[in-house]
This record gives C-alpha cells, sequence and structure tokens, in this order.
C-alpha cells in the first residue's frame, strides 16, 4: 500500500490528484492539502465523480514547517509529492527530513524577493537526506522533468555524445483573453521577465529579457511560430549529467498580444516583486496583478488547440553526427476532458504522477537529492506513452 501526500491545489494539483487516482493499484491512499481546503474539497469531489476514487483533504500553510510536520506524523504517507509554489520547495524538504519521507517537485526553488532560480539550494541538502535514507526527486514536470528524461534516453538509446540541445516549448492553444497566463502568474511572470542564459562551451551566456528568437515549423499541422530564448532550470543539472554537452538553450513561444501587454505591465511597474507603499500598507505589485489576472484554473473549458514540447539534439554515434527531435503534443480539449484542466496542467501534473510512481515501486529509489536525467530513463519513457504524454522520435537532416 502506498499513501500519498499531494501539496497544492491549483490546475496541476488537480491533474495530478485524478491522474493518481486512476492508479489505485500504485496509489492506493490520496491526500490532498492546501492552504486553501475549498479548493482540495472541490478538486475531491471532482475525483470522485470521474474515478469514483474518495481522497482524504486538510488545510495546510506549507511555509510552516512544524504544521506539515504534524500533518505527516497524523496521515503516515510515503511520499509527500509538492506542486505548491517554488518559494516553499524549502520548508517542505525541511519538513520531510524531520519526519523521514520521500520528496517530489516540478519546479526548482526560488527566493520570494529575488526572482533567481538556481538548485544550488536544493542540491544543498543531499547529503542529509542521504543521511536520513530518504530520496527527493527535483522537477518531475514537462520542462523541467519529461525534457531531462527526453534527452538522458537519448544519450542512453541514441548518441555517444550529445553536443548541442535546444528545448523548445510551444504553447499553440487559445483561451480567448486579452491576458493571462498559463499558470501561476506571479511565477510565470518572474521567470519571463528576467535575464535570458544559455550555456554555450562551458560558460554561462547571459541575453537581455526576450531579446533573442528564431522561428521553429513544429510538427503535426502547428507549423512556424516564434520562439525566445530563455533560462530554464533543467539547463543547470543537463550540462552538468549529459556527457559531451557543448551547447544547450531553451526556448519558449509568445504571441505578440501576450508580448505586448508584458512590456506596458513591465514599463509602469506592475511586475514588480518589490513592495511599494499603498494607502498606508505595503503591496507586492505583482502579486496584486495575481489577484486580477483570470485564475489558470479557470482557462481549462476556454482553451483550444495544443501544445508542443521537446528536445532537438545534434551529436555523435559511432563517429557520424546526427540529428534527433523528440517531442509530445498535447490537446488542451483532450486534457479538459479527462481530468478538467488544460494541456498546461496536464503536461506538468502527468509526469508529477509518473515520477511518484517510479520511487512508489522502487524503479528510481535511492536516498538523496536527484534530478530526473540522474535515472534509467527507459520506464519513465513507458509510462509517457501509457497515461497521456505519448512521444514521438524522429531523425532529421
Amino acid at each position: 500500500m502506498s499513501h500519498v501526500l499531494i501539496i497544492g491545489a491549483g490546475g496541476v494539483g488537480s491533474v495530478v490528484a485524478h491522474k493518481c487516482a486512476q492508479l489505485p493499484e500504485v496509489f492506493t491512499s490520496i491526500t490532498l492539502a492546501s492552504r486553501t481546503l475549498s479548493k482540495c474539497e472541490a478538486i475531491a469531489a471532482s475525483v470522485k465523480e470521474r474515478t469514483g476514487v474518495e481522497i482524504a483533504t486538510a488545510a495546510l500553510d506549507a511555509d510552516k514547517v512544524l504544521e506539515t510536520v504534524a500533518l505527516l506524523e497524523r496521515i503516515k504517507p510515503d511520499l509527500l509529492l509538492n506542486v505548491a509554489l517554488p518559494y516553499q520547495d524549502l520548508p517542505l524538504m525541511d519538513a520531510c527530513l524531520e519526519y523521514g519521507v520521500d520528496y517530489l517537485d516540478t519546479a526548482n526553488y526560488e527566493p520570494p524577493d529575488v526572482a533567481k532560480f538556481e538548485y544550488k539550494w536544493q542540491w544543498a541538502y543531499r547529503d542529509r537526506f542521504k543521511k536520513r535514507g530518504i530520496m527527493a526527486l527535483l522537477g518531475s514536470g514537462f520542462d523541467p522533468g519529461v525534457t531531462n528524461v527526453f534527452t538522458a534516453w537519448a544519450a542512453k538509446h541514441h548518441f555517444d555524445e550529445i553536443h548541442l540541445l535546444d528545448i523548445i516549448d510551444c504553447n499553440a492553444g487559445d483561451h480567448g483573453q486579452a491576458f493571462a497566463t498559463n499558470f501561476n502568474p506571479e511565477i510565470n511572470i518572474r521567470e519571463i521577465t528576467q535575464r535570458g542564459r544559455y550555456f554555450e562551451h562551458g560558460e554561462w551566456v547571459k541575453t537581455d529579457p526576450l531579446s533573442w528568437s528564431m522561428t521553429f515549423d513544429f510538427p503535426e499541422g502547428i507549423g512556424p511560430k516564434k520562439c525566445y530564448l530563455m533560462y530554464h532550470e533543467e539547463l543547470e543539472s543537463l550540462v552538468q549529467n549529459i556527457k559531451g554537452l557543448k551547447r544547450a538553450r531553451f526556448w519558449m513561444t509568445f504571441s505578440e498580444q501576450y508580448l505586448t501587454h508584458l512590456r506596458v505591465l513591465e514599463n509602469v511597474g506592475m511586475t514588480r516583486i518589490d513592495p511599494v507603499s499603498f494607502q498606508g500598507r505595503e503591496i507586492v505589485p505583482i502579486q496584486f496583478l495575481k489577484a486580477v489576472l483570470p485564475e489558470p484554473a479557470s482557462l481549462g473549458p476556454l482553451t483550444k488547440g495544443r501544445t508542443c514540447i521537446g528536445c532537438l539534439m545534434r551529436g555523435i554515434q559511432d563517429g557520424k553526427e546526427k540529428q534527433l527531435y523528440i517531442y509530445n503534443i498535447c490537446s488542451h480539449e483532450e486534457a479538459y476532458r479527462e481530468v478538467g484542466s488544460q494541456a498546461i496542467s496536464y503536461t506538468t501534473g502527468v509526469p508529477a504522477m509518473i515520477g511518484a510512481k517510479m520511487m512508489l515501486e522502487g524503479k528510481w529509489k535511492q536516498p538523496g537529492v536527484w534530478n530526473m536525467e540522474e535515472f534509467d530513463p527507459d520506464p519513465f519513457m513507458e509510462d509517457l506513452n501509457r497515461y497521456g504524454l505519448p512521444w514521438t522520435l524522429v531523425t532529421m537532416p
């Protein structure tokens, strides 16, 4: 029997809860916890209606380590699955250390007061987790997550060395809103407005925000889209763990309408993450902006179209150059029909469930703190095809 505690009741938390409930032979007991109990209860009702499975709910402030430890002691789960905010990664890892339970998340820690994306804070827990005999799996979403596994699988089966890696993320969907983000607005905007960064010849090269672009012709009828260079956390671990990488970059598509709204909001100060004084109290502009933008979970019934996320890799095998493209296409409408969420949440939530499954089944099980590409990619790749995110491999000229 395996009991999973899911922390976070946003769009991704909802997908994770639904997907875990679809596998009662693995997830025999599920508890969903969040600061807002009513969100947990609404997700639990949807899970019951769609799958017939009952899940428990709990109110929890994940910033408070002792409160999380008390919940762990009460329900005694086998795994804590964190799909809350990245700010809460370290308090939740502290709670796992105190209680002694395995941990999984989908995004690296970032401090609330600085938009800085690094694994150094979580990698610093390696010795403590190893000594405690528990495991932490970092970044088990799509990007990071599946993109790491795609790269590791290609390195295992198709290359002696991968030299060039481009991770390319396209959301070709449309929700009909003037401006909205497909996941937490605060995290999304913090990420996009920072300087870009890519790895080349052993060094990190910085670029101005969204100043580099390329056009990529996406498969299966999606067609050419403009992509912008950004920094994404999986690059940091991949350049350490994948043999031979000489250049690694991350690209994401944005519509002109989205970028125009973002530039205006940035120019008037609404994307600031530092407090400002307003009518005798301090507010953080980006947090106020988050409160007035559409809730990402509400976009599910509105969003039409598909996502396409994949890895374009060039390297050598048996002394010969080769180039491969591995990608997944996910339909917003099909995701909504299955679990009531749009594809952005679906493509993050399904890999989180699969990562938890790998750990609970003992396929990926080793004390310490690990990134996705450090384990055998084969069983994860098989489960992507089995549980809703089938992938395609193309040999390119």
